[in-house]
């Protein structure tokens, strides 16, 4: 297996030191910076597998490099906030972060997102030669192997989360799901998120995939219980 490249943007040196040591011990490559301009920069040039990025940088703090990143990449994103503020938490999944993990962590628990977080990346890339599986609902096209979505013809970009998300949902046409069920499902056992991860992800989604994203067409809430996908 080729071995994976993780970029550590964190300007805490030693703990920076300590995650690349327990990275390396793991067989990863590793490439560190210790302010957000340099790790965008280190970000777009250097392609890594997976970006660790700390919210409290010099420079251009983590939330501004989250945004940047995503114009051009859809390389997982891992943030790490220092506090229990759901703010932040939000605010880095709005902004297109993948999954996020918050200070004081466990080294198991990080190594384990962040295999768990490559491994689905790497699944979406492996998806872009097989067959053609193609559902159309309405205006949209979704290629359920490749990992895809049209409107109208034009592709949209979906962050792994947000294509995995439809997928299930559409795959499972008017039934309705919990949060909780979503978080499990769709997640997965090493996600360790609150339910306001999913409310996130489903807005994000509407507002890529609806005409109208506060009259959403497709990805429907039954008020008290959950969401459900709904062919127009």
């Amino acid at each position: 297996m080729d071995q994976k490249k993780v970029l550590i943007i964190e300007d805490e040196k030693s703990i920076s030191d300590i995650i690349k040591f327990n990275l390396v011990k793991e067989g990863f490559a590793v490439e560190t910076a210790y302010d957000g301009q340099d790790g965008y920069m280190k970000a777009i040039s250097g392609s890594p597998d997976l970006i660790l990025l700390d919210v409290m940088l010099p420079i251009m703090d983590g939330f501004s490099v989250c945004k940047k990143v995503r114009e051009t990449s859809t390389v997982p994103i891992l943030m790490v906030t220092a506090k229990e503020e759901e703010v932040d938490k939000v605010l880095g999944l709005e902004l297109g972060a993948d999954d996020y993990i918050t200070k004081p962590f466990g080294m198991r628990e990080l190594i384990a997102r962040i295999k768990a977080n490559i491994r689905r990346s790497e699944f979406m890339t492996d998806q872009a030669d097989a067959p053609e599986n193609v559902k159309e609902f309405g205006n949209l096209a979704i290629d359920m192997n490749r990992y895809e979505v049209r409107k109208n013809g034009e592709a949209l970009e979906l962050t792994l989360r947000e294509f995995e998300l439809l997928k299930y949902l559409a795959e499972r046409e008017n039934k309705v799901f919990s949060r909780e069920q979503l978080l499990e499902e769709v997640w997965g056992y090493e996600y360790y998120g609150d339910i306001r991860t999913v409310d996130v992800t489903v807005r994000r989604l509407r507002e890529k995939l609806e005409d109208d994203s506060s009259d959403p067409k497709y990805i429907m809430t039954k008020r008290g219980i959950g969401y459900y996908f709904r062919r127009p």
